[in-house]
C-alpha cells in the first residue's frame, strides 16, 4: 500500500480540523478520538495505516505549547490506542495529563502502557529527557510491559542512552512503521498473529544485551518482526517503502509551510513587523504577569 493521494489530504484535513476545535480539553480530546473511530467504521482498520504514516510529524504550523499541538499529542495517543486496539488488544486513552502514561492496554495474556511522540521536522537536538524512557518504566506500574512509540526518522541511528535504558528497564522503543505493519498483518492474517507477533517483539527487548548501540537495538526489533511475518515479509518492505515516502511528503508540506511564512513575513509594513517581533518575544504577557506578582502573606507572623 504505497503512499496514496487520498492518505495525504487525510494528513492535510486533520490538522485543519484540529485548528478549528474551541471547546475544553476533555471534550476536545473526545471528539478526536470520536472522529477517528467515525473513520475506521466507515472505512475499515486500514486507514489507520495511513495515520500511522504520518502522525509522527507534529505539524510545523502549531506553536510550541500550543493548544493545537496538545490536542495533536492527544491525536497521536488516539491512533497508537486505536492501532492497538485493531491488532487485538482492549485499549484505553488515559485521561490523566501528567505523571502517567497516554495508554494503556490488555492483550490475551499480557498488558502494557504506551507513550506516543511527535516531533516537528525542524527540531534540532534531541536528549534522552525527550523519551522519558525511564518515566515510562515507572508509568507502567503494575503491567507486563510499556511502549514508546517515535518516528523512526527522529530516533538516534548510532550510539544513544536510550536504547541502553530501554533494554535495561525492558521499555519497547518501536516506531509507527512497524505498528503499520502490525495492522497489515492483521487485516491479512487476523488479530491473533497480530497481537502474538507484538507480544514476541515485547518480550525480545529485555534478552538484548544492553548497550547504547542503534543498530544492535533495531536489528533485534526487525529481526523479530520479520521472523514472524514469515510469508507475509512483504509487509515490511512495502511500510519500509512507504516511510520513506511519507517523509518526503512531510519534509514538502512543512517548507510550504515555512514559504508562505517567509513570504507572510516580507508582505509586512515596518509597523506589522515590529509588532510581529514584541508579539514572539510576548513582552506584553510577560510584562502582565510581571505586574500581578504579589508579595502575599506568607511572612506573617500570626
Amino acid at each position: 500500500m504505497p503512499i496514496q493521494i487520498n492518505a495525504i489530504q487525510r494528513r492535510i484535513q486533520w490538522i485543519e480540523y484540529l485548528e478549528t476545535l474551541n471547546g475544553s480539553f476533555d471534550e476536545n480530546s473526545q471528539r478526536i478520538l470520536a472522529k477517528l473511530r467515525a473513520e475506521i467504521t466507515l472505512e475499515t482498520v486500514e486507514v489507520l495505516i495511513h495515520h500511522l504514516r504520518f502522525c509522527g510529524a507534529m505539524p510545523e504550523q502549531y506553536s510550541h505549547d500550543s493548544s493545537q499541538e496538545k490536542l495533536y499529542s492527544k491525536y497521536t495517543d488516539s491512533v497508537v490506542s486505536e492501532t492497538l486496539s485493531a491488532i487485538g488488544l482492549s485499549s484505553i486513552v488515559v485521561d490523566a495529563r501528567a505523571d502517567s502514561a497516554d495508554v494503556q492496554a490488555r492483550g490475551s495474556d499480557f498488558s502494557l502502557v504506551a507513550d506516543a511522540k511527535a516531533f516537528r521536522l525542524s527540531c534540532t537536538a534531541k536528549n534522552q529527557k525527550d523519551f522519558k524512557v525511564q518515566a515510562l518504566d515507572g508509568w507502567r506500574g503494575g503491567l507486563d510491559y510499556a511502549i514508546l512509540v517515535c518516528p523512526i526518522y527522529q530516533l538516534p541511528t548510532r550510539l544513544s542512552q536510550i536504547y541502553y535504558q530501554a533494554i535495561a528497564r525492558n521499555v519497547c522503543i518501536i516506531s509507527y512503521p512497524h505498528l503499520a505493519v502490525l495492522v497489515a498483518l492483521a487485516l491479512r492474517r487476523g488479530v491473533k498473529q497480530a497481537e502474538l507477533t507484538l507480544h514476541k517483539i515485547l518480550k525480545i527487548v529485555a534478552t538484548l544485551h544492553p548497550s547504547k548501540n542503534a543498530v544492535d537495538y533495531w536489528t533485534g526489533i526487525n529481526r523479530t518482526l520479520v521472523k514472524f511475518l514469515d510469508k507475509d515479509a512483504n509487509i515490511w518492505t512495502t511500510e519500509k517503502t512507504a516511510s520513506i515516502e511519507s517523509l518526503e511528503a512531510v519534509k514538502q508540506e512543512s517548507l510550504r509551510y515555512l514559504q508562505s511564512e517567509r513570504n507572510r513575513l516580507l508582505a509586512l509594513s515596518h509597523q506589522e513587523a515590529l509588532d510581529a517581533l514584541i508579539r514572539s518575544y510576548r513582552i506584553d504577557s510577560r510584562a502582565a504577569q510581571i505586574r500581578s506578582v504579589e508579595h502575599g502573606e506568607l511572612l506573617r507572623e500570626e
